[in-house]
């Protein structure tokens, strides 16, 4: 197996940016971008079932995105049918498990069975959790979570005064999972891009000029071992 750092994150957070811009320096239309960023999920994913990553979470569609041209839209929706069916062997071979989180019910009927089959078929497994943020926003996750808190506080399941900084993170969609250790920005820019605001209060970040497509395992370690490094040096 490749040299990997040996302090490693429990959950890892990757916003996967630079999908068009590869297809626009390679003069190709922004769909394979979008079809090659599939292609480093699976090496990314795989590479963190091999090193014994317990956690991954990817922001994969977010609220902002419907704002692109429909036709990308309608492609983007499409991918996530495809990405159902063409990597549900590999991910059971690797033992791993899909979850979904942000307002996926939201998306068309066809998109959403593909990932509630998704994760229903992988329920069983035990290895690597994978989360897939699709129609994702940490704002409207918190509003929500904010919503759902004030219910319980008129409904009298929640004094005012029991509620603590913690709290909060009880009602969010990532209810029960540890926070990200360590959160991957590929593709040139400097922003969380309303990825996991509350989640990522203490992660980690590393900034990466590589387009999403070219991140492959050797990236990846790269980012690990910076991690590691930043990790020693606090102690």
């Amino acid at each position: 197996m490749e040299a990997v750092a040996t302090a490693l994150p429990q959950h890892v957070a990757i916003i996967m940016d630079g999908n068009r811009r590869w297809a626009r320096a390679r003069r190709l239309p922004a769909i394979e971008g979008h079809r090659r960023g599939i292609v480093a999920l699976r090496e990314i994913t795989r590479a963190c079932s091999d090193w014994g990553i317990p956690m991954l979470t990817v922001y994969g569609f977010s609220t902002e995105n419907w704002k692109r041209d429909k036709t990308e839209i309608s492609l983007l929706l499409d991918l996530c049918v495809y990405f159902a069916q063409s990597e549900l062997a590999e991910l059971c071979r690797n033992d791993v498990r899909v979850n979904v989180i942000g307002r996926y019910e939201q998306l068309p009927p066809a998109s959403k069975g593909a990932l509630d089959g998704l994760v229903a078929r992988t329920a069983s497994n035990r290895g690597l959790i994978l989360n897939l943020a699709v129609n994702y926003s940490a704002r409207s996750e918190l509003r929500d979570a904010v919503a759902r808190m004030m219910r319980d506080v008129q409904a009298g399941t929640l004094a005012p005064d029991a509620i603590e900084e913690e709290t909060l993170g009880d009602y969010l969609t990532t209810a029960g999972m540890p926070d990200p250790d360590l959160l991957i920005r590929p593709g040139g820019e400097s922003r969380l891009s309303n990825f996991l605001l509350y989640q990522v209060a203490h992660a980690e970040l590393v900034l990466r000029d590589t387009y999403w497509p070219d991140f492959n395992r050797a990236a990846f370690a790269d980012a690990l071992a910076e991690y590691a490094r930043r990790r020693v040096g606090a102690g």
